[in-house]
């Protein structure tokens, strides 16, 4: 999807560990149209930008994720509850993309 003049960006910092667990997540994304390398590419020193569809994308990925009890059969860990912590952001950035748009 090309995006429009019209199309909003969201920006978000990830950095620490819930970067390196979205990294981990990238081949899974690999339909999303260059998000899978934009992701790789990113080192968290400035905001990354995300369309709607990327959000999406991502909520749907994270969450699938952190549902999978053989990729995190410890709910506790440092690394769940990193990635937990950036689902929340992006499910909340993705909710505010369509109430404004």
């Amino acid at each position: 999807m090309k995006p429009g003049p019209k199309d909003k960006k969201d920006h978000i910092l990830i950095t620490g560990q819930e970067l390196e667990q979205l990294q981990k997540l990238t081949w899974s994304m690999c339909e999303a149209f260059g998000l899978d390398g934009k992701i790789e590419r990113y080192r968290g020193k400035r905001p990354i930008c995300f369309y709607p569809w990327d959000l999406d994308c991502l909520d749907d990925v994270i969450s699938m994720t952190l549902d999978d009890e053989d990729e995190y059969p410890d709910k506790t860990s440092d690394s769940y509850k990193a990635l937990k912590r950036l689902y929340v952001k992006i499910h909340k950035l993705r909710q505010e993309a369509y109430a404004h748009g």
